[in-house]
């Protein structure tokens, strides 16, 4: 017997599961329909999301069927799970162009995997339901006690902070998804981020008592370094997969530059490679190890040809000593702009305050010159100077 659970576990695509005997049989017996919802908060994904889609596509290329749920009616209430305020509320318009936007998103990254899976949007059923209804059939099958123990409403009621009689009924939405997708779609899998397990436990006891069929859950970790810090984030902000919001070289640079200490378990998450190989790459050459890293994630995001053209550009810059290929930042020379500003105007910072962290802390140069002032006036310098950020993002300033 294939042992799927802990093919999950050593791919560190694990958090927990519901009963994993008994899914690893079923995984093992037939193929089976699983999903995963994603609600259209923002319109793309971060780097954090492709825990759960490498997940999606593990169980996919074992001939498994993938529903991908894309909550355009749970998106009108917005998830409380791991947050400490009410998400805003967004608009139709803007929930249907981020339904749009993660819709491309999902097709280009399963391009490989079409006859595997297919898209919905819960607004097909969500926007249909009378209250009434759901209240005399779903409602008298959930147990407010039980509601209060999941940690999603026991953190904020702990913290004395509102949750909205809007966001307590997400918990029964999400649940009736469930609900829907396996008697609809004989689904018997929900998968989820860690901060969703309340949700999907709730969601598999409600088809046990209304369908009377047995359902399961897992849940991935969280995308973390070996120190336990979030990965995902830059000095600009989020690392979106989508080529459209981070371009191919800057998200090809963030996966080269990871610690030396996470490649191990990168790789394992991201790339098919077996255990051995993986080690034998890293104790042979480690920077090799990260380029491998840098190209399977691009490839697998944007595309093969991106990430070639993206190694190629940091082969030349950095391996090289070639300033040629240098992304140019441009400014007008009639503008006094300090440096501190320019870092903000180009948004190479998220924000002031970081921008003052970077220059303190000697990330700041221009050609080999540290920069120690907020208020340096880059007209000192001339075109063709190369702004350095951090250890490895260099640009080309030209003033017109």
């Amino acid at each position: 017997m294939f042992d799927y659970i802990q093919l999950f576990k050593d791919r560190h695509l694990f958090n927990q599961c519901t009963n994993e005997e008994k899914l690893n049989s079923l995984l093992n017996d037939k193929k089976i329909t699983f999903y995963i919802g994603f609600d259209a908060t923002a319109d793309a994904l971060h780097a954090g999301s492709l825990v759960q889609l490498r997940a999606i596509k593990t169980l996919i290329k074992h001939g498994h069927k993938a529903i991908v749920l894309l909550g355009g009616g749970t998106t009108k209430i917005g998830d409380p799970s791991g947050k400490d305020t009410a998400r805003k509320i967004l608009s139709y318009d803007d929930i249907q162009e981020n339904i749009a936007n993660f819709k491309r998103i999902f097709e280009h990254y399963f391009r490989d995997f079409k006859d595997n899976i297919e898209f919905i949007n819960n607004d097909e059923w969500l926007g249909k339901l009378n209250y009434i209804e759901l209240l005399r059939d779903v409602g008298s099958h959930v147990s407010i006690n039980r509601m209060l123990t999941f940690e999603s409403v026991k953190e904020r009621l702990k913290r004395e902070q509102s949750l909205s009689f809007l966001e307590f009924n997400y918990m029964i939405l999400q649940s009736y998804d469930f609900l829907y997708l396996n008697k609809n779609n004989k689904c018997v899998l929900q998968i989820g981020g860690s901060d969703q397990w309340g949700n999907i436990v709730l969601g598999m006891e409600i088809i046990s008592k209304i369908n009377q069929k047995d359902a399961f859950g897992l849940t991935t970790p969280l995308l973390t370094t070996s120190t336990g810090k979030k990965m995902g984030k830059t000095e600009q902000g989020a690392v979106w997969i989508d080529q459209k919001k981070f371009n191919s070289y800057d998200f090809y640079q963030y996966w080269r530059n990871v610690d030396d200490s996470d490649v191990e378990k990168l790789l394992l998450i991201f790339s098919d490679m077996d255990k051995d190989d993986i080690s034998q790459i890293i104790n042979e050459n480690i920077n090799e190890a990260k380029k491998k890293l840098a190209f399977l994630v691009t490839t697998d995001c944007h595309s093969e040809e991106l990430a070639k053209e993206a190694e190629k550009k940091a082969v030349s810059i950095f391996e090289q000593n070639s300033y040629d290929n240098l992304d140019e930042i441009i400014f007008q020379k009639s503008d006094e702009i300090n440096i501190l500003d320019a870092l903000i105007q180009k948004n190479l910072v998220a924000s002031k305050s970081e921008g003052k962290r970077l220059i303190d802390g000697g990330g700041v140069k221009i050609n080999d010159l540290q920069i120690k002032e907020y208020n340096y006036n880059l007209n000192h310098f001339n075109n063709d100077q190369v702004l350095k950020i951090g250890k490895k993002k260099l640009f080309k300033i030209k003033f017109n």
